[in-house]
C-alpha cells in the first residue's frame, strides 16, 4: 500500500490528468464513465459514493467486452451504478495511444491494485491526506467476469456480489 500512496501523491505534485468524463455506449443509460481519476474522486466526495474502478483492455479483451455487454448493458445494472458508485474506467489498449498522463494513471492504479488480469473491478474510496499532501485509497473489494452464472443472469451474480462488497467491505 505504500507504493498506492506514492503513486497517487505524484499525481497530485505533478499534475492532474486531463479531465474529461465519456457515456457509456449502451443506448439511453446516461452512465458517466471517468477516465481521470481526481475527477472521479471530486464526484465521490460530493456524493458520498465509492469509485467503481473498471480495468480493461477496451479494444483487444474479449471477456471485458463480454462483461461489458452481459452486465454493464443491462437495465439492473445502470440502475444500480446510478444509484451506488462512480464510474471509472482504467483502459490498457493495444490498438489506440491514451494521452501520456492518462496511461500513467492507469498504469499506476493497476500496480497499485496489483491487478493481473482483466477485466478486473475495485470498489474503493480515496482521502486526501493534506498533512502529507497524499492520497489514501480504501479498497472495499474486487470482482471479476461473474462466472458459474447462469446464462442471461451475469448482471444478477454480478450485482449480488458488488452489494456485498459494498455491505461488508470485501469481495466474497
Amino acid at each position: 500500500m505504500k507504493q498506492l500512496f506514492l503513486i497517487l501523491s505524484l499525481f497530485l505534485l505533478f499534475g492532474k490528468v486531463p479531465s474529461f468524463a465519456q457515456k457509456s455506449n449502451a443506448a439511453n443509460d446516461n452512465l458517466e464513465w471517468f477516465t481521470d481519476l481526481m475527477k472521479a474522486q471530486d464526484r465521490s466526495l460530493a456524493t458520498r459514493k465509492p469509485i467503481f474502478g473498471f480495468f480493461t483492455g477496451s479494444d483487444w479483451c474479449g471477456w471485458c467486452r463480454k462483461l461489458q455487454n452481459d452486465v454493464f448493458s443491462k437495465t439492473s445494472f445502470i440502475k444500480w451504478a446510478k444509484a451506488n458508485v462512480i464510474l471509472l474506467e482504467l483502459d490498457f489498449p493495444r490498438q489506440k495511444q491514451l494521452p501520456p498522463e492518462t496511461a500513467q494513471q492507469n498504469a499506476g492504479l493497476q500496480q497499485a491494485f496489483q491487478v493481473r488480469g482483466y477485466p478486473t473491478v475495485w470498489i474503493f474510496f480515496m482521502a486526501h491526506d493534506t498533512a502529507n499532501n497524499k492520497m489514501n485509497i480504501t479498497p472495499l473489494g474486487s470482482l471479476g467476469y461473474p462466472s458459474g452464472s447462469e446464462p442471461g443472469k451475469e448482471d444478477v451474480k454480478f450485482l449480488t456480489d458488488a452489494n456485498a462488497i459494498l455491505k461488508n467491505g470485501k469481495a466474497n
